[in-house]
């Protein structure tokens, strides 16, 4: 595939219509058009975009089952398939928009009981097909609650008209073989769509940035007390005079691991940065975890991308 050089990338710091997958949708679809008004080859949405990051695992006890049972099933009604109508919309969108788009979704288990979730990433090229979708490897502490473990069989990278196109969710980024199998395939342009913030997450895109050789966008959900309606009752679970939730903090890092847009805080906004692909070559000349300074006679590295499904139906022989 012929790649753009030069190309404008955007990080739409977004939050949802919390567990409203129709609203958050239709929304989504807004913001994919408004970027390519701006010129932009690539949109990236935060984790869980489609359709709210559950940000009740780290409020309510686990003794409350009838609370937990409730935002589950809830949940679970606004997550998507892959394919379904939601997707269709998005291809549709990014089509009609010539757009890239990487999508944090809440994607349902629809291969086996329609009753599990993954925490996803969903790939859509500019000509709206559907390239693939990444299941984060390890839910983190209270979002075991809600989200299943991935498999290696989504540690992809793409080859699009923008180059090669990979990441990791959240806490993902912290999995240095993880980042590995990223840096070996090639990739590119890295997203991290994400529910961190702060300094050290700033500085943890930073360092991925430099050490892969690659333009990082960082992708954070901004939620204020406002944007979860009152009829959650784990809402009331927020400890008294809290405001902003998640600041987002989204931010586009150069491979030098320099900050090209960014960090936005406590706002809704899209980011948008001009890539280079050339600065990938420069960056390289000196580090390149991928190639000369891999030593692959020193270090045997493996990947298990084999899939894992819950039922392998066998053919009468």
């Amino acid at each position: 595939m012929n790649h753009l050089e030069l190309f404008i990338v955007a990080a739409a710091q977004a939050t949802p219509e919390f567990l409203d997958r129709t609203a958050t949708l239709e929304k989504a679809c807004d913001l994919i058009a408004e970027a390519s008004r701006h010129g932009a080859k690539l949109i990236v949405f935060p984790e869980a975009f489609l359709s709210a990051y559950p940000d009740w695992v780290w409020l309510v006890p686990g003794n409350r089952s009838d609370l937990l049972n409730t935002l589950y099933i809830e949940l679970v009604a606004n997550a998507v398939s892959v394919p379904d109508d939601t997707t269709e919309k998005l291809c549709q969108a990014a089509r009609k928009s010539k757009i890239n788009v990487a999508m944090g979704i809440n994607e349902r288990n629809q291969e086996a009981s329609h009753a599990s979730l993954y925490n996803s990433l969903l790939y859509i090229d500019d000509s709206g097909n559907i390239l693939g979708t990444h299941r984060k490897l390890i839910p983190t502490a209270g979002e075991r609650t809600v989200w299943s473990q991935g498999d290696g069989r989504t540690l992809e990278v793409y080859d699009t008209s923008i180059g090669r196109l990979g990441g990791l969710i959240c806490w993902e980024n912290y999995m240095p073989l993880a980042r590995n199998t990223m840096y070996a395939r090639g990739t590119q342009v890295y997203v991290a769509p994400t529910w961190d913030y702060g300094k050290m997450w700033i500085m943890t895109l930073q360092h991925i940035a430099r050490e892969g050789g690659m333009f990082v966008i960082g992708c954070g959900m901004p939620l204020h007390m406002k944007d979860i309606p009152d009829r959650f009752e784990f809402k009331r679970l927020y400890p008294a005079g809290t405001d902003w939730i998640n600041s987002g903090d989204s931010c586009i890092i150069a491979p030098t691991g320099n900050i090209m847009a960014g960090p936005a805080k406590e706002q809704e906004i899209i980011l948008y940065a001009e890539v280079d692909l050339n600065q990938i070559i420069a960056a390289k000349r000196i580090l390149d975890v991928a190639g000369h300074y891999a030593r692959p006679d020193v270090f045997d590295f493996k990947v298990n991308r084999r899939p894992d499904p819950l039922l392998r139906l066998k053919g009468a022989e």
